[in-house]
């Protein structure tokens, strides 16, 4: 299993390069922030510098969409890191809850995210591809061999079935181990209906993990408080399913949706952030369920049961006070015995 670390832009950049080289030492072999203008600093200008001063890691955004950024110059951005630093970036992408709604705009539609997909990888390589109305583009610049994989995030059946039917990979935002079973076989099973063969789609589930010293009532207490964003965070993408497919219908699964019945509203200026006022809505169960929490072993024992599920990569938030200590810990215990 790979191991990913995500951050936000948030000044200092440099503090963001120097977890990554810490990431780096501990064994991960990924690095991804989000990706919202207006909320942080801008990430590709920071992943060149990530990219200057570590040596092996991946790097791109979880994730991008293809309405704040057109999608020729996204290509160009990862291209032209690609060709200075040799094929180290993967392009995340998806809706833009937060960098479109804080700009006033809605989120992308699934037509418009396949475009994009469509256009950025075939530019990646050094193919033409048309951006629309018959206007055909290449980069004349790429070498021979140059790539950028694109990983969709999916939580809806219609984004599941689009992820396998066209993504490289599938990044899903939450840890909970029925719902990664449910959702990795809908992308496999959309991945096989059109003739793909489902093992090419790298499967990455991203969500927050905090390594406790005991599992005493109030460490784990404090580490669900430290994860506890992450439940709202995801919140804003149930509430849009379920505005979309309504409850108990069927089309999403109940364990995904339920917990957001007493959610009230929510501020995108404490997005992806401890402590979030309008998270609390979200209880324990949820947060144990959705994100890595307790001692050592229990991290273990749910990771191992994640690459059991087919899950290729996992990501980790690193948006809590203990950044890093749970890189380090991951590097000289989890890593080492999930990989064994």
């Amino acid at each position: 299993m790979d191991f990913g670390l995500v951050l936000q832009t948030d000044p200092p950049a440099s503090r963001v390069v120097e977890l990554m080289q810490r990431a780096e030492r501990n064994g991960f072999s990924h690095g991804w922030t989000f990706d919202s203008a207006v909320l942080w600093q801008e990430p590709f200008v920071i992943y060149s510098q990530v990219l200057a001063n570590t040596s092996t890691l991946k790097i791109g955004p979880m994730v991008t969409n293809p309405g704040t950024r057109t999608w020729e110059v996204t290509a160009s951005t990862f291209a032209t890191l690609n060709d200075m630093f040799g094929n180290r970036t993967v392009c995340g992408i998806g809706r833009g809850d937060s960098a479109m709604r804080v700009a006033g705009r809605k989120p992308n539609t699934l037509a418009r995210i396949s475009d994009a997909i469509r256009v950025i990888r075939a530019l990646g390589r050094g193919e033409e591809a048309d951006l629309g109305g018959g206007t055909v583009v290449r980069f004349p610049w790429t070498k021979p061999g140059a790539e950028v994989p694109v990983w969709m995030a999916a939580y809806g059946p219609k984004a599941l079935k689009m992820t396998g039917e066209e993504a490289d990979g599938f990044i899903l935002q939450l840890a909970d181990l029925y719902l990664t079973e449910y959702m990795v076989k809908a992308v496999r099973d959309a991945a096989e209906a059109a003739g793909r063969d489902p093992s090419e789609v790298t499967v990455c589930v991203a969500a927050p993990a905090y390594v406790t010293a005991d599992d005493s009532p109030e460490a784990l207490a404090h580490a669900r408080e430290q994860c506890r964003w992450f439940g709202g965070m995801v919140g804003n993408h149930v509430a849009d399913l379920v505005a979309k497919y309504g409850a108990h219908t069927g089309a999403v699964p109940d364990e995904l949706t339920d917990y957001i019945k007493a959610r009230e509203g929510y501020d995108y200026a404490h997005h992806g952030r401890s402590g979030n006022p309008d998270t609390q809505f979200v209880p324990d169960e949820i947060v144990d369920r959705f994100c890595l929490i307790g001692p050592v072993e229990k991290h273990i024992e749910k990771l191992t049961a994640l690459r059991a599920l087919g899950v290729d990569q996992f990501a980790l938030y690193d948006m809590h006070d203990a950044r890093e200590a749970v890189i380090d810990t991951y590097g000289t215990q989890v890593i080492p015995a999930v990989n064994a």
